[in-house]
C-alpha cells in the first residue's frame, strides 16, 4: 500500500466519522456505530501504509549510510 492509499484511506476515515457524528445527532446509533467502525478500519489501514513506508524510508537511509561508510574506506587512485 502507498501513501497514496494512505491519503485515500485517510479522507474515507473523515468522511465515515462525519457520518456517524451526524447520525448520531439524528438518533440512528446502529449507523453511527458501523460508521465509526468503518473510520477507524480506514484508519488502521492508513497508520499500517505510514509505518511500512517510514520502515522502507529507514532502510534505504540506513543502506546509504553503509554505503557511505564503505565508500570512504575505499582506497583512491588519484595521484
Amino acid at each position: 500500500m502507498s501513501l497514496e492509499e494512505a491519503g485515500r484511506q485517510l479522507e474515507a476515515a473523515i468522511h465515515d466519522a462525519r457520518v456517524s457524528f451526524d447520525c448520531i445527532a439524528l438518533d440512528e446509533l446502529e449507523r453511527a456505530h458501523t460508521s465509526a467502525i468503518t473510520a477507524r478500519a480506514a484508519v488502521d489501514a492508513a497508520e499500517y501504509a505510514i509505518r511500512v513506508a517510514v520502515e522502507r524510508q529507514q532502510a534505504e537511509e540506513e543502506r546509504g549510510d553503509r554505503q557511505e561508510g564503505q565508500d570512504a574506506g575505499s582506497p583512491t587512485t588519484d595521484h
